[in-house]
């Protein structure tokens, strides 16, 4: 369990070694021939200030140090990564201070909105992920909150960076992390049981094997199969609460295993699916 969000000084060591080549090609997006723009600005030095319009958790800031690293600026942080920005009347308006960004005109210009577009992203999901963590845990739940893979297409990277900084768990990072055998892969194979051995056979000791069942009946036989995890998708809240508690009567001390719960989980919902002491996974969709 994991009340928190992990230690923010050493999130970015997780980051793999080819990150910042993303950052190159989002540049290269934005501008892949002639900047008109920064032939007008030129090199100037220039001081753009970053404000805090709305309140949220702060997250992103390695992707953002790239970005102007990449364009010839310096940032300075107002605020740490995962610090909740509060909204107040400094500068004039229903803002707060966050960052302070130096360098040429062209360099400031050139990196604004990919920098912007980034730490917007980031700090949204963050704040999501904290949002819902909040929630279920002054309902009493003390299990573990994680995030799917359903995440935009190219920015995986930086929305499941973002999921940490807001205290979710990851989940798997991708097909590779862990063997998920959804409801076509055990049509497509045939069984629950058989896609279960299948699955092991390949993956061997290191890769856990998760089912996506529809009733008790197949997380039964997921769970008898060897199955690491069941995920129990679509179940209504009182739906969870009873399968959860039959499986781990049922399978007391004879399989060791963790019971998921996926679909339709929202803001507004997800409390109706905790019970004050139960241990499982919500994953938000």
């Amino acid at each position: 369990m994991r009340d928190m969000p992990l230690d923010h000084g050493s999130l970015e060591h997780l980051l793999p070694s080819h990150w910042k080549t993303q950052i190159t090609a989002w540049l290269a997006e934005d501008t892949p021939s002639f900047d008109y723009g920064g032939f007008v600005v030129g090199d100037a030095p220039r001081t753009a200030t970053l404000w805090g319009k709305s309140g949220g958790i702060l997250a992103g800031v390695p992707f953002f140090n790239e970005v102007f690293a990449q364009t010839g600026c310096a940032v300075e942080w107002h605020a740490s990564e995962g610090q909740h920005i509060e909204r107040n009347k400094e500068g004039g308006g229903i803002k707060m201070k966050v960052a302070t960004v130096t360098g040429p005109a062209r360099g400031i210009l050139l990196g604004e909105r990919v920098a912007l577009n980034i730490l917007a992203r980031c700090s949204g999901v963050a704040s999501m992920s904290r949002g819902f963590l909040v929630n279920l845990r002054s309902a009493g739940y003390r299990g573990q909150l994680a995030g799917t893979r359903k995440t935009t297409p190219g920015f995986r990277l930086v929305e499941k960076y973002a999921m940490l900084v807001g205290g979710a768990d990851g989940h798997r990072m991708d097909l590779s992390s862990m063997i998920m055998l959804k409801d076509n892969h055990v049509w497509s194979r045939g069984s629950i049981r058989d896609a279960v051995a299948a699955a092991k056979s390949a993956g061997g000791f290191s890769l856990k094997v998760e089912v996506e069942v529809q009733s008790e009946a197949e997380a039964d036989e997921a769970i008898e199969a060897g199955a690491d995890v069941v995920m129990l998708d679509n179940f209504s809240g009182e739906g969870v609460k009873a399968a959860a508690r039959s499986l781990k009567q049922r399978w007391a001390g004879k399989r060791h295993f963790l019971v998921e719960v996926s679909g339709g989980l929202t803001l507004d919902n997800a409390e109706e699916y905790v019970t004050n002491g139960e241990l499982w996974t919500l994953l938000s969709p």
